[in-house]
């Protein structure tokens, strides 16, 4: 069971970490002009405040779960999380983006510590995760795959720490191929992603309007 909660938080984490974004771009313009390991410097801090987050959402959540009424209102705000993340996705498929272009002149050649420590920084004033992580972790409690244990907890989030990581690796190293690629299959990717959001809003909105979710269970 905790091995299947480890995977389902790395495979979440790593499928969201794919789509081209501000975090991820800067991981391989890091990686580009000053090198590997202050890009990994850089990703290990933004992982840190994504674990931190996780972690307190899940108090609240656990909270909420107590809460039949909350529970409820909770299911309701993900689909909507979900469907606005699709929206998202799909806009983001039709629109260039530059970003990351302005990395170059940040210094990060100063120091490693610098490095990880605007990673944290960037990563702490990214309001998507949240979301994103409310969003995932309120479906994983409504299929019965994530419970309100300590050790389902620490697994999950030791999962998702592992698959932010590989999935910044494969920018860190794959450097400027791999976004030239990313680039010329953006479209894809983020429809992808987008129906990914879709999909899974569409099931969740579908248990609750038949009494098979999570909250008549309670």
């Amino acid at each position: 069971m905790l091995l299947r909660i480890f995977f389902v938080g790395l495979l979440i984490s790593f499928l969201g970490t794919l789509p081209l974004g501000t975090l991820n771009i800067i991981a391989a313009r890091i990686s580009g002009e000053y090198g590997a390991i202050p890009a990994i410097c850089f990703s290990l801090g933004a992982l840190l405040t994504e674990m931190v987050y996780v972690r307190l959402s899940l108090v609240a959540m656990d909270w909420m779960r107590r809460q039949k009424h909350w529970f409820r209102r909770l299911q309701w705000a993900t689909v909507i999380i979900l469907l606005s993340l699709a929206v998202a996705s799909f806009l983001s498929a039709w629109r260039p983006s530059r970003e990351g272009d302005w990395i170059i002149g940040l210094g990060f050649g100063q120091g490693l510590a610098y490095c990880f420590f605007f990673g944290l920084l960037l990563s702490a004033i990214n309001p998507v995760q949240i979301p994103f992580w409310f969003g995932w972790s309120t479906v994983l409690f409504s299929k019965n795959i994530l419970h309100p244990r300590r050790d389902h907890y620490y697994s999950y989030i030791a999962g998702i720490g592992l698959g932010t990581f590989t999935g910044n690796a494969v920018f860190i190293f794959g450097g400027r191929l791999f976004i030239d690629a990313m680039n010329s299959h953006r479209q894809m990717t983020n429809e992808l992603v987008g129906a990914v959001f879709a999909c899974t809003a569409l099931v969740q909105l579908g248990k609750m309007l038949t009494g098979r979710d999570a909250a008549q269970k309670l």
